[in-house]
C-alpha cells in the first residue's frame, strides 16, 4: 500500500530536510498543499528539494509549477477544481462523497478520499466501516482510491483491509514536531518507519 503525505500548510525553516528525509526513506508522494501561499515560497521550497524526488510530488496549488519543475502532476480539489487549459499530464482528485467515486475515478490517476476516520476536524466520519467495506465489495475502493483524515499508526492497517491503494497522512506526521521552534526531527522520521512498516 502507498503512503502518501499531505504537507504543512505552512512553510518552516526545517520543511525541505524534513521532506527530503522522508522521501530517502520509502515516501512514495507527497502532495504539497500550501492554501493561499504565495507561489515564490513554493517555488523555493522546490529548489531546496532534489530534482530526484520531483517525480514523486503533486502540487494542490499553483499548478504551472508542475511544468517548471517536472513535478508528477496536479490535484483537482473544491480549492482549486478545473484543469489548467491544455494541461495533459497526471490528475488526482479529491472525493467526498462515496456515491461520486465511480464516476471522479474515470477522469483521475486516483482520487483521495476525505474524511475517512474520526480526527479532530472530522468528529463525525460521513461513512461507516460497514458503508466502507460494502464500497470495497462493490469495486469502488480498489488501488486507485486514497483514504484521507484521520489516518494513524492504529489505524493504518484498517485503510489496507479496506481494500484501499494508499493512505494519505498529514497531522500524524506533522503533530510531532514544533515548526516553530523545532530543530530535531528524529521523532517523524521514527514514526514514519512505524507508519511504512504497518502499511507494507
Amino acid at each position: 500500500m502507498k503512503l502518501l503525505l499531505l504537507s504543512s500548510p505552512n512553510f518552516f525553516v526545517e520543511e525541505d530536510k524534513i521532506l527530503t528525509a522522508l522521501f530517502d526513506e520509502g515516501l512514495d508522494i507527497l502532495h504539497l498543499r500550501k492554501p493561499d501561499s504565495e507561489p515564490v515560497y513554493c517555488e523555493r521550497l522546490l529548489t531546496l528539494l532534489p530534482q530526484t524526488h520531483h517525480k514523486n510530488i503533486i502540487t494542490n496549488d499553483h499548478f504551472y509549477l508542475k511544468e517548471e519543475f517536472d513535478l508528477k502532476g496536479i490535484h483537482l480539489s473544491r480549492r482549486n477544481p478545473e484543469i489548467p487549459n491544455g494541461y495533459k499530464g497526471i490528475i488526482t482528485r479529491s472525493c467526498y462523497s462515496l456515491d461520486d467515486l465511480a464516476e471522479i475515478k474515470k477522469h483521475s490517476k486516483y482520487v483521495i478520499l476525505k474524511n475517512v476516520f474520526e480526527s479532530a476536524s472530522n468528529p463525525n466520519p460521513p461513512y461507516s466501516l460497514e458503508q466502507l467495506y460494502e464500497a470495497r465489495r462493490k469495486g469502488l475502493i480498489d488501488k486507485y482510491v486514497m483514504a484521507q483524515t484521520g489516518i494513524t499508526h492504529d489505524n493504518i492497517s484498517k485503510v489496507q483491509d479496506l481494500g484501499f491503494g494508499g493512505a494519505v497522512v498529514c497531522s500524524d506526521i506533522w503533530n510531532r514536531f514544533n515548526i516553530h521552534n523545532g530543530l530535531d526531527f528524529k521523532d517523524i522520521i521514527k514514526h514514519f518507519h512505524k507508519l511504512r512498516k504497518a502499511a507494507e
